[in-house]
């Protein structure tokens, strides 16, 4: 039995078939919800139910705080209705205009930006049409066993029609550590993209700030390479943590931004205090160093991306900073479930995985 879900917003309805979730019809109807992890830790793909039952037969909510669920908040990724449902759910209409493609790509062109980052530069063979996507998106790597590995695309679509992507490297990642040993220039990956909807807000004039956590600065590069192309006045405040000034990998990148716009700044943030006591830098956790500079955040957009305990500290500590919910953005990277399966066996010293 089919469910119906309609938008309230919109008026957008679309059918659910028996076990699909939301965001799976969704997306199968052609609409744009917001969305990231797609396993319901990260928050991204948040509705509010004005109508009608649902339930959480795969992954429980644990994205979801105790005051929203009493908002009756629903993440669509995990949610399947039970009846027909009334959602307040914001869409976002420019990725509906981006066709997703499967298509092979050729690696161009690889470098190491850090001892523990690979960069690719991907490309269409000649003659097929180019890959569409907006600064923000990423593209799943299809693996030959039907897995996918995602990874967001670092620059803005006007800078070339090349795809560039940064690769860490994972303890327990096969494909990670077959970029790093084996891919080589010349090589042949297929992909499908491009996906998300962690993409540029241009209805705006508010300031913005970016939040980056490791190679979470890939999409937050070409976030912020598009804003600048567009010549925007807003002001932009960018930080980029990590653990070591090392890792901060690309730093040289936006600190010429902040020479060069009189309305940008940067803020390069290590955790560990001696590494940040030596490198000159501030010390703590990126979303804390945020806050101690802006405690009252209800006048700023953020965009926000980088690994999923960053991505649920800042948003609860940002929205309790007076970040109205519809003005955070972000997009979790999650470790895909057999490498995450892999890297807890290591740390435990299960071996044979």
């Amino acid at each position: 039995m089919a469910f119906v879900v309609t938008l309230d917003g919109s008026g957008h309805q679309f059918p659910v078939e028996d076990g699909e979730t939301v965001l799976e019809a969704a997306q199968r109807a052609g609409l744009a919800l917001p969305y990231s992890c797609r396993s319901g830790v990260c928050g991204s793909c948040k509705a509010i139910v004005l109508d009608g039952q649902f339930d959480y037969p795969r992954n429980p909510p644990t994205a979801l705080s105790a005051a929203e669920r009493a908002r009756h908040a629903a993440l669509l990724c995990q949610a399947v209705p039970t009846s027909d449902l009334v959602l307040k759910a914001r869409e976002v209409s420019s990725v509906e205009d981006m066709p997703r493609r499967e298509l092979v790509v050729t690696v161009v062109a690889k470098d190491f930006p850090a001892a523990d980052v690979a960069r690719l530069w991907l490309a269409v063979p000649a003659g097929v049409p180019r890959l569409r996507w907006l600064p923000g998106q990423y593209v799943d790597v299809l693996l030959d066993d039907g897995r996918r590995r995602a990874f967001s695309l670092a620059r803005a679509p006007h800078l070339g029609p090349e795809l560039v992507v940064h690769v860490r490297h994972v303890a327990g990642g096969g494909f990670t550590s077959r970029v790093f040993h084996e891919l080589a220039v010349g090589d042949h990956l297929r992909i499908a993209g491009p996906q998300g909807t962690f993409v540029p807000r241009e209805d705006s004039e508010r300031p913005m700030i970016f939040v980056a956590g490791g190679t979470g600065f890939a999409p937050i590069k070409a976030l912020v390479e598009h804003f600048l192309h567009l010549g925007t006045r807003r002001p932009m405040h960018v930080y980029w943590g990590a653990r070591r000034a090392a890792d901060l990998y690309m730093r040289a990148l936006p600190e010429s931004w902040a020479r060069e716009v009189s309305t940008l700044d940067f803020v390069p943030v290590v955790s560990d205090p001696e590494e940040a006591r030596r490198a000159h830098l501030r010390a703590g956790l990126v979303h804390e160093t945020v806050l101690a500079d802006w405690p009252d955040l209800s006048g700023f957009d953020i965009y926000m991306c980088g690994p999923p305990a960053l991505i649920d500290a800042g948003r609860r500590s940002f929205i309790e900073a007076g970040l109205p919910d519809g003005q955070l953005y972000y997009d979790s990277f999650e470790y895909a479930p057999d490498v995450l399966r892999k890297i807890l066996a290591s740390r435990a010293g299960i071996h044979g995985l």
